[in-house]
């Protein structure tokens, strides 16, 4: 390991996140980036483009156009600095509900992620090649699974990483323990990302757990935990990294804790001014991950106004296409329930495929 985890140690008291960027965009001290000056570019981009889509799926939302879903707004830095420390081709992304940018990085298309949202089940079924699992709505039910995945991968001799990711909230589950606890005894190749973002819904951290980190937790499980600002890019970058080198290497699974916050609603069904504090919100607006790439890219002259217009635009048309694509689809029948669930369908499950089937046709 290069150092970069495990960043906690509970004799040494609070623990402090691991910090490379700046939020005026330098750099610590004595860090450096470990992302080229064009990761960093697309990486950049691929934010924007997060943040763009939370806005639009708002907005369709409240036209009736689109589903109850949870913005990435104020974690993109979590999401996107930890899904480049990945290979797509060979590593696989487990995600909960707020990772839209993660799974475009693994090569999900976009109107696939929309399906889901429009209670299409054909967007569970991700394409051949695309190495992610289904959003999980179920709180912390997708990290059994990633361990299981990771652990499979092992026993036939590949060298994948598993990167699933849950939030403070789901840190707080059995699910949450039972996998952690699971992965270390097997010393299971996989990544967990807590995105500590400050509230379960409407529940505060503080009201959680009496833990002074969650990261600190690792020591109990046999694993390392690394506590990394989750709005810094390059440090969530650095931290999984590392973390994925390990569990390529066979040293097993690391707990990541990624301190970010949320800038905004849980989900299109949710009010946070009637909980969020606005002094906490102003606190956390100067750190705002995004701003902190860009002004980073400008400082150093490789990104530019015009720039800034390009991909933005290119993100707008992008986005505008994958509506119009979704929004003209077939609507799914009675048999996509039945598809993709299992790779054979029982007797049972045929036998009410036909009867459902059945039904809609004498309507």
């Amino acid at each position: 390991m290069s150092g970069f985890a495990p960043q906690f140690r509970p004799e040494q008291g609070e623990a402090t996140p691991w910090t490379v960027l700046r939020p005026d965009g330098g750099l610590e001290p004595d860090r450096a980036a470990t992302m080229t000056d064009e990761q960093l570019r697309e990486a950049c981009e691929l934010m924007l483009f997060s943040r763009a889509f939370d806005e639009k799926g708002f907005s369709l939302q409240r036209q009736g156009r689109f589903g109850t879903f949870s913005p990435v707004r104020g974690q993109e830095a979590s999401v996107v600095g930890a899904a480049f420390a990945l290979d797509p081709a060979r590593d696989w992304v487990v995600p909960q509900y707020r990772e839209l940018p993660a799974l475009l990085r693994q090569g999900l298309p976009l109107e696939q992620f929309m399906l889901t949202f429009l209670g299409d089940p054909r967007g569970g079924a991700a394409p051949e090649g695309v190495n992610v699992l289904p959003i999980q709505i179920g709180l912390a039910a997708q990290l059994p699974q990633a361990v299981g995945l990771a652990w499979g991968h092992a026993l036939q001799g590949r060298d994948s990483v598993v990167a699933v990711f849950c939030g403070d909230g789901a840190s707080s589950e059995g699910d949450f323990h039972e996998a952690c606890n699971l992965a270390g005894t097997l010393r299971a190749p996989v990544v967990f990302v807590v995105q500590n973002n400050g509230w379960a819904i409407s529940t505060p951290r503080a009201r959680q757990s009496a833990a002074a980190t969650l990261a600190g937790r690792a020591p109990g499980y046999g694993i390392p935990g690394a506590l990394v600002d989750g709005n810094d890019l390059l440090a969530v970058h650095q931290v999984v990294a590392d973390a994925v080198a390990r569990a390529r290497a066979g040293e097993g699974p690391t707990l990541v804790e990624t301190l970010t916050y949320r800038l905004g609603d849980h989900n299109t069904a949710d009010d946070a001014s009637r909980y969020q504090p606005a002094e906490e919100l102003e606190a956390w607006a100067p750190r705002d991950p995004i701003s902190r790439v860009l002004t980073h890219l400008r400082t150093r002259e490789l990104w530019d106004d015009a720039h800034d217009t390009a991909v933005r635009e290119r993100i707008a048309a992008r986005i505008d296409e994958a509506v119009r694509t979704v929004e003209a689809m077939e609507p799914p029948g009675v048999e996509h329930l039945f598809e993709h669930v299992t790779e054979t369908l029982s007797s049972r499950l045929q036998g009410q495929r036909a009867e459902l089937q059945a039904q809609v046709r004498t309507r």
